[in-house]
Protein backbone atom coordinates (compact mmCIF):
# COMPACT_ATOMS: atom_id res chain seq x y z
CA UNK A 1 0.00 0.00 0.00
CA UNK A 2 1.50 3.50 -0.98
CA UNK A 3 2.13 5.83 1.64
CA UNK A 4 1.42 9.78 1.36
CA UNK A 5 4.86 11.43 1.37
CA UNK A 6 5.49 14.90 1.98
CA UNK A 7 4.35 17.45 -1.09
CA UNK A 8 5.68 20.70 -2.45
CA UNK A 9 4.21 23.12 -4.95
CA UNK A 10 6.18 24.15 -7.93
CA UNK A 11 4.93 27.38 -8.97
CA UNK A 12 6.40 28.25 -13.27
CA UNK A 13 6.82 32.29 -14.34
CA UNK A 14 7.50 31.47 -18.03
CA UNK A 15 9.13 35.04 -18.89
CA UNK A 16 12.01 36.43 -19.06
CA UNK A 17 14.26 39.04 -20.41
CA UNK A 18 16.32 37.71 -22.84
CA UNK A 19 16.63 33.72 -23.23
CA UNK A 20 19.92 32.57 -22.44
CA UNK A 21 21.74 30.40 -25.21
CA UNK A 22 21.98 27.29 -23.19
CA UNK A 23 18.55 27.80 -21.74
CA UNK A 24 16.33 24.65 -22.43
CA UNK A 25 13.28 25.60 -19.67
CA UNK A 26 10.18 27.19 -20.77
CA UNK A 27 10.99 30.75 -20.84
CA UNK A 28 9.79 33.47 -23.18
CA UNK A 29 10.90 36.78 -24.04
CA UNK A 30 8.71 39.15 -23.08
CA UNK A 31 8.62 43.45 -23.18
CA UNK A 32 4.74 43.60 -21.41
CA UNK A 33 4.00 40.92 -18.14
CA UNK A 34 0.20 40.13 -18.08
CA UNK A 35 0.68 39.85 -14.18
CA UNK A 36 -2.68 39.98 -13.11
CA UNK A 37 -4.04 37.50 -15.42
CA UNK A 38 -1.05 35.30 -14.98
CA UNK A 39 -2.64 35.68 -11.34
CA UNK A 40 -5.91 34.56 -11.61
CA UNK A 41 -4.69 31.73 -14.05
CA UNK A 42 -2.63 30.56 -11.54
CA UNK A 43 -5.09 30.85 -8.94
CA UNK A 44 -7.65 28.71 -11.34
CA UNK A 45 -5.02 25.99 -11.98
CA UNK A 46 -4.48 25.65 -8.04
CA UNK A 47 -8.32 25.07 -7.66
CA UNK A 48 -8.18 22.30 -10.17
CA UNK A 49 -5.09 20.74 -8.66
CA UNK A 50 -6.10 21.17 -4.54
CA UNK A 51 -7.87 18.25 -4.26
CA UNK A 52 -4.26 16.12 -4.60
CA UNK A 53 -3.05 17.54 -1.67
CA UNK A 54 -4.90 14.79 -0.07
CA UNK A 55 -5.07 16.94 3.43
CA UNK A 56 -1.41 17.37 3.34
CA UNK A 57 0.14 20.92 4.44
CA UNK A 58 2.50 22.24 1.88
CA UNK A 59 6.18 21.89 3.00
CA UNK A 60 7.84 23.75 0.55
CA UNK A 61 7.04 25.99 -2.38
CA UNK A 62 9.59 27.30 -5.65
CA UNK A 63 9.06 29.64 -8.08
CA UNK A 64 11.33 29.43 -11.29
CA UNK A 65 11.15 30.24 -14.46
CA UNK A 66 12.14 31.86 -16.22
CA UNK A 67 12.68 35.15 -14.25
CA UNK A 68 10.42 35.29 -11.49
CA UNK A 69 11.74 38.64 -10.43
CA UNK A 70 10.48 39.89 -13.25
CA UNK A 71 7.03 39.77 -11.26
CA UNK A 72 6.52 42.29 -8.62
CA UNK A 73 6.24 41.98 -4.85
CA UNK A 74 2.57 42.63 -4.73
CA UNK A 75 2.11 39.45 -7.41
CA UNK A 76 3.67 37.31 -4.89
CA UNK A 77 1.92 38.53 -1.55
CA UNK A 78 -1.51 37.85 -3.42
CA UNK A 79 -0.60 34.17 -4.70
CA UNK A 80 0.88 33.15 -1.86
CA UNK A 81 -1.96 34.20 0.13
CA UNK A 82 -4.00 32.87 -2.32
CA UNK A 83 -2.21 29.58 -2.67
CA UNK A 84 -2.32 29.06 1.61
CA UNK A 85 -5.96 29.65 1.59
CA UNK A 86 -6.40 26.51 -0.76
CA UNK A 87 -3.69 24.28 0.37
CA UNK A 88 -2.32 24.95 4.02
CA UNK A 89 1.16 25.58 4.92
CA UNK A 90 3.00 23.91 7.08
CA UNK A 91 4.41 25.87 10.14
CA UNK A 92 8.02 25.77 8.95
CA UNK A 93 7.76 26.12 5.24
CA UNK A 94 10.12 26.97 2.63
CA UNK A 95 9.51 29.57 0.41
CA UNK A 96 12.29 29.48 -2.73
CA UNK A 97 12.56 31.95 -5.32
CA UNK A 98 14.88 32.52 -8.58
CA UNK A 99 16.12 36.07 -9.09
CA UNK A 100 17.67 37.30 -12.04
CA UNK A 101 20.34 40.24 -10.77
CA UNK A 102 19.48 42.11 -13.69
CA UNK A 103 16.00 42.51 -12.86
CA UNK A 104 15.90 42.94 -9.02
CA UNK A 105 16.31 46.56 -6.99
CA UNK A 106 16.66 46.63 -3.37
CA UNK A 107 12.42 47.70 -2.75
CA UNK A 108 11.67 45.00 -4.89
CA UNK A 109 14.30 42.26 -2.77
CA UNK A 110 12.22 43.93 0.36
CA UNK A 111 9.35 42.97 -1.18
CA UNK A 112 9.60 39.69 -1.90
CA UNK A 113 10.41 39.14 2.06
CA UNK A 114 7.53 40.61 3.51
CA UNK A 115 5.31 38.60 1.03
CA UNK A 116 6.65 35.53 2.74
CA UNK A 117 9.47 34.13 0.42
CA UNK A 118 12.22 32.99 2.89
CA UNK A 119 14.78 31.38 0.66
CA UNK A 120 16.09 33.41 -2.51
CA UNK A 121 18.12 31.54 -5.83
CA UNK A 122 20.10 34.22 -7.28
CA UNK A 123 20.92 32.95 -10.90
CA UNK A 124 24.51 34.50 -10.87
CA UNK A 125 26.55 32.07 -13.55
CA UNK A 126 29.59 33.85 -13.36
CA UNK A 127 32.18 36.81 -12.42
CA UNK A 128 33.54 36.85 -15.34
CA UNK A 129 32.18 39.80 -17.75
CA UNK A 130 33.39 37.87 -20.86
CA UNK A 131 31.84 34.84 -19.62
CA UNK A 132 28.76 36.15 -18.84
CA UNK A 133 28.44 37.63 -22.12
CA UNK A 134 28.76 34.79 -24.20
CA UNK A 135 26.13 33.10 -21.79
CA UNK A 136 23.63 35.90 -22.81
CA UNK A 137 23.51 37.20 -19.38
CA UNK A 138 22.00 40.83 -18.48
CA UNK A 139 23.81 41.60 -15.33
CA UNK A 140 27.30 42.13 -14.82
CA UNK A 141 29.27 41.06 -11.93
CA UNK A 142 28.97 44.28 -10.24
CA UNK A 143 25.31 43.94 -10.48
CA UNK A 144 25.37 40.24 -8.67
CA UNK A 145 27.66 41.28 -5.85
CA UNK A 146 25.08 44.29 -5.06
CA UNK A 147 22.09 42.15 -5.58
CA UNK A 148 23.41 39.54 -2.93
CA UNK A 149 24.14 42.62 -0.72
CA UNK A 150 20.52 44.00 -0.63
CA UNK A 151 19.08 40.93 -0.62
CA UNK A 152 21.17 40.75 3.10
CA UNK A 153 19.82 43.89 3.72
CA UNK A 154 16.14 43.11 3.03
CA UNK A 155 16.27 40.05 5.43
CA UNK A 156 16.96 36.81 3.80
CA UNK A 157 19.17 35.06 5.76
CA UNK A 158 19.04 31.92 3.24
CA UNK A 159 20.68 32.46 -0.17
CA UNK A 160 21.53 30.34 -2.27
CA UNK A 161 23.81 31.34 -5.54
CA UNK A 162 23.65 29.51 -8.81
CA UNK A 163 27.05 29.09 -10.32
CA UNK A 164 27.98 27.24 -13.52
CA UNK A 165 31.50 25.92 -14.87
CA UNK A 166 32.95 24.28 -17.59
CA UNK A 167 32.04 27.58 -19.47
CA UNK A 168 32.94 28.20 -23.25
CA UNK A 169 36.99 28.27 -23.23
CA UNK A 170 36.60 28.84 -19.23
CA UNK A 171 40.43 28.46 -17.49
CA UNK A 172 40.67 25.95 -13.90
CA UNK A 173 42.30 29.70 -12.54
CA UNK A 174 38.60 31.18 -14.44
CA UNK A 175 36.40 28.99 -12.82
CA UNK A 176 37.81 28.81 -9.35
CA UNK A 177 37.78 32.64 -9.28
CA UNK A 178 34.14 32.64 -9.86
CA UNK A 179 33.49 30.09 -6.96
CA UNK A 180 36.13 31.25 -4.45
CA UNK A 181 33.86 35.00 -4.66
CA UNK A 182 30.67 33.14 -4.76
CA UNK A 183 32.00 31.75 -1.57
CA UNK A 184 33.87 35.10 -0.42
CA UNK A 185 30.18 36.07 0.35
CA UNK A 186 29.01 34.21 2.36
CA UNK A 187 26.05 32.10 1.17
CA UNK A 188 23.63 29.83 3.06
CA UNK A 189 23.89 27.13 -0.40
CA UNK A 190 25.98 27.09 -3.61
CA UNK A 191 24.48 25.09 -6.94
CA UNK A 192 27.37 24.55 -9.10
CA UNK A 193 27.35 22.42 -11.88
CA UNK A 194 29.04 22.04 -15.21
CA UNK A 195 27.51 23.67 -18.43
CA UNK A 196 25.85 21.14 -20.47
CA UNK A 197 24.52 21.37 -24.08
CA UNK A 198 21.20 20.68 -24.26
CA UNK A 199 19.03 20.26 -27.41
CA UNK A 200 16.47 22.91 -28.08
CA UNK A 201 18.59 25.73 -27.71
CA UNK A 202 20.91 28.01 -29.28
CA UNK A 203 23.93 26.82 -28.14
CA UNK A 204 22.97 23.02 -29.48
CA UNK A 205 22.40 24.91 -32.78
CA UNK A 206 25.84 26.59 -32.72
CA UNK A 207 27.52 24.90 -30.37
CA UNK A 208 30.56 26.92 -27.93
CA UNK A 209 34.17 25.87 -27.62
CA UNK A 210 34.28 24.09 -24.33
CA UNK A 211 36.89 23.29 -22.05
CA UNK A 212 38.53 19.37 -22.86
CA UNK A 213 37.45 16.78 -20.15
CA UNK A 214 41.17 16.83 -18.25
CA UNK A 215 40.13 20.73 -17.99
CA UNK A 216 36.72 19.82 -16.67
CA UNK A 217 38.26 17.39 -14.04
CA UNK A 218 40.98 19.55 -12.90
CA UNK A 219 37.95 22.09 -12.56
CA UNK A 220 35.68 19.73 -10.63
CA UNK A 221 38.20 18.39 -8.33
CA UNK A 222 39.55 21.89 -7.22
CA UNK A 223 35.84 23.29 -6.77
CA UNK A 224 34.88 20.24 -4.43
CA UNK A 225 38.15 21.24 -2.17
CA UNK A 226 37.56 24.52 -1.99
CA UNK A 227 33.72 24.01 -0.97
CA UNK A 228 35.11 21.90 1.83
CA UNK A 229 37.23 23.92 3.23
CA UNK A 230 35.04 26.78 3.37
CA UNK A 231 32.21 24.60 5.43
CA UNK A 232 30.28 23.71 1.93
CA UNK A 233 28.81 20.10 2.43
CA UNK A 234 27.98 18.26 -0.66
CA UNK A 235 24.90 15.99 -0.52
CA UNK A 236 23.68 16.13 -4.21
CA UNK A 237 25.72 16.02 -7.85
CA UNK A 238 25.50 19.88 -7.79
CA UNK A 239 24.37 20.83 -4.50
CA UNK A 240 26.27 22.46 -1.42
CA UNK A 241 25.10 23.69 1.64
CA UNK A 242 26.80 25.19 5.33
CA UNK A 243 25.01 24.48 8.22
CA UNK A 244 22.82 22.22 7.36
CA UNK A 245 20.92 24.79 4.53
CA UNK A 246 19.91 21.87 2.43
CA UNK A 247 17.05 22.88 0.28
CA UNK A 248 14.22 21.37 1.39
CA UNK A 249 12.09 21.54 -1.81
CA UNK A 250 14.99 19.68 -3.95
CA UNK A 251 15.21 16.95 -1.07
CA UNK A 252 11.54 16.65 -1.73
CA UNK A 253 12.42 15.78 -5.25
CA UNK A 254 15.48 13.66 -4.99
CA UNK A 255 13.39 11.31 -1.99
CA UNK A 256 10.60 10.66 -4.92
CA UNK A 257 8.29 13.44 -2.85
CA UNK A 258 5.02 14.35 -4.52
CA UNK A 259 4.52 18.00 -5.73
CA UNK A 260 2.10 19.96 -7.16
CA UNK A 261 2.52 22.11 -10.33
CA UNK A 262 0.91 25.23 -11.15
CA UNK A 263 2.26 27.65 -14.80
CA UNK A 264 2.21 27.58 -18.17
CA UNK A 265 4.93 24.29 -18.64
CA UNK A 266 5.20 22.75 -14.85
CA UNK A 267 5.38 19.79 -14.61
CA UNK A 268 4.33 17.67 -11.42
CA UNK A 269 4.01 14.15 -9.71
CA UNK A 270 1.29 13.01 -7.19
CA UNK A 271 0.85 9.64 -5.40
CA UNK A 272 -2.86 8.60 -5.32
CA UNK A 273 -2.97 6.23 -2.19
CA UNK A 274 -6.81 5.49 -2.38
CA UNK A 275 -6.23 3.91 -6.12
CA UNK A 276 -2.40 2.74 -5.60
CA UNK A 277 -0.86 4.71 -8.66
CA UNK A 278 1.84 7.45 -8.80
CA UNK A 279 1.31 10.17 -11.63
CA UNK A 280 3.06 12.31 -13.42
CA UNK A 281 1.50 15.58 -15.35
CA UNK A 282 2.37 18.64 -17.11
CA UNK A 283 0.80 21.97 -18.26
CA UNK A 284 0.01 23.31 -21.23
CA UNK A 285 3.56 25.12 -22.19
CA UNK A 286 2.97 28.50 -24.20
CA UNK A 287 2.09 30.99 -21.96
CA UNK A 288 -0.77 32.52 -24.39
CA UNK A 289 -2.72 28.97 -24.08
CA UNK A 290 -2.22 28.47 -20.54
CA UNK A 291 -3.66 32.31 -19.99
CA UNK A 292 -6.81 30.67 -22.13
CA UNK A 293 -6.92 27.07 -21.46
CA UNK A 294 -9.62 24.85 -22.68
CA UNK A 295 -11.14 23.97 -20.56
CA UNK A 296 -8.12 22.54 -18.13
CA UNK A 297 -4.30 23.26 -17.75
CA UNK A 298 -3.22 19.97 -18.27
CA UNK A 299 -2.14 18.70 -21.57
CA UNK A 300 -0.44 15.28 -20.35
CA UNK A 301 -1.05 12.78 -17.42
CA UNK A 302 0.90 9.32 -17.30
CA UNK A 303 0.73 6.40 -14.70
CA UNK A 304 4.50 5.50 -13.76
CA UNK A 305 4.02 1.73 -14.06
CA UNK A 306 5.54 -0.97 -11.62
CA UNK A 307 7.90 -1.81 -14.25
CA UNK A 308 9.08 1.65 -14.36
CA UNK A 309 9.48 2.93 -10.78
CA UNK A 310 12.30 1.38 -9.57
CA UNK A 311 14.30 3.09 -12.22
CA UNK A 312 12.19 6.45 -11.66
CA UNK A 313 12.94 6.03 -7.76
CA UNK A 314 16.73 5.38 -8.14
CA UNK A 315 17.26 7.99 -10.77
CA UNK A 316 16.67 10.89 -8.01
CA UNK A 317 17.80 9.40 -4.65
CA UNK A 318 21.28 8.26 -6.32
CA UNK A 319 21.61 11.85 -6.84
CA UNK A 320 22.06 12.23 -3.06
CA UNK A 321 25.70 11.80 -1.80
CA UNK A 322 24.21 9.66 1.19
CA UNK A 323 20.69 8.30 -0.59
CA UNK A 324 17.63 6.99 1.13
CA UNK A 325 17.17 4.31 3.60
CA UNK A 326 15.63 1.13 2.19
CA UNK A 327 12.43 1.37 3.40
CA UNK A 328 12.18 3.90 1.88
CA UNK A 329 11.30 2.60 -1.32
CA UNK A 330 8.69 0.70 -0.38
CA UNK A 331 7.03 3.68 1.26
CA UNK A 332 7.40 6.00 -1.73
CA UNK A 333 6.63 3.00 -4.32
CA UNK A 334 4.33 0.51 -2.98
CA UNK A 335 7.13 -2.59 -4.00
CA UNK A 336 8.57 -4.72 -2.19
CA UNK A 337 12.94 -4.21 -2.05
CA UNK A 338 13.00 -7.46 -3.40
CA UNK A 339 12.00 -6.39 -7.17
CA UNK A 340 15.48 -4.95 -7.25
CA UNK A 341 17.52 -8.26 -6.47
CA UNK A 342 19.56 -9.22 -8.22
CA UNK A 343 20.66 -5.46 -9.46
CA UNK A 344 21.33 -4.53 -5.78
CA UNK A 345 23.22 -7.72 -4.60
CA UNK A 346 25.22 -7.24 -8.18
CA UNK A 347 26.00 -3.82 -7.56
CA UNK A 348 26.98 -3.98 -4.06
CA UNK A 349 29.68 -6.67 -5.01
CA UNK A 350 31.30 -3.99 -7.46
CA UNK A 351 31.55 -1.78 -4.52
CA UNK A 352 29.60 0.52 -6.35
CA UNK A 353 26.20 1.28 -3.87
CA UNK A 354 26.82 1.04 0.05
CA UNK A 355 25.87 -2.18 1.83
CA UNK A 356 23.01 -1.24 4.28
CA UNK A 357 21.52 2.10 2.31
CA UNK A 358 20.14 2.90 -1.26
CA UNK A 359 23.22 5.26 -1.95
CA UNK A 360 26.29 5.01 -4.51
CA UNK A 361 29.66 4.71 -3.09
CA UNK A 362 32.06 7.50 -4.01
CA UNK A 363 32.92 4.80 -6.61
CA UNK A 364 29.59 4.46 -7.50
CA UNK A 365 29.18 8.41 -8.17
CA UNK A 366 31.95 8.49 -10.62
CA UNK A 367 29.58 6.08 -13.08
CA UNK A 368 26.24 6.92 -11.90
CA UNK A 369 24.53 7.17 -15.60
CA UNK A 370 25.85 3.32 -15.64
CA UNK A 371 24.72 2.43 -12.38
CA UNK A 372 21.88 3.53 -13.23
CA UNK A 373 21.04 1.90 -16.49
CA UNK A 374 20.82 -1.51 -14.09
CA UNK A 375 17.39 -0.86 -12.90
CA UNK A 376 16.03 0.43 -16.59
CA UNK A 377 12.80 -1.95 -17.02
Amino acid sequence: MLALPPLALYIHIPWCVRKCPYCDFNSHEARELPEGAYLQALISDLEQEQSYAQGRRLQSIFIGGGTPSLMSGGFFATLLQEVAERVPFSDDIEITMEANPGTTEAHRFEAYRAAGVNRLSLGVQSFHAAQLAQLGRIHGADEALRAFSQARAAGFDNINIDLMHGLPEQSVTQALEDLNQAIDLGPEHISWYQLTIEPNTAFYSSPPVLPPDDTLWEIQEAGQASLARAGFEQYEISAYARDNRRARHNLNYWAFGDYLAIGAGAHGKITLADQDEIVRYRKTRLPEHYLRPTPHFRVGEQSISAAELPFEFMMNVLRLNHGVSEDLFTSRTGLQLSVLEPVLGQLRRQHLLQADRLAATEKGRLFLNNLLEQFAA
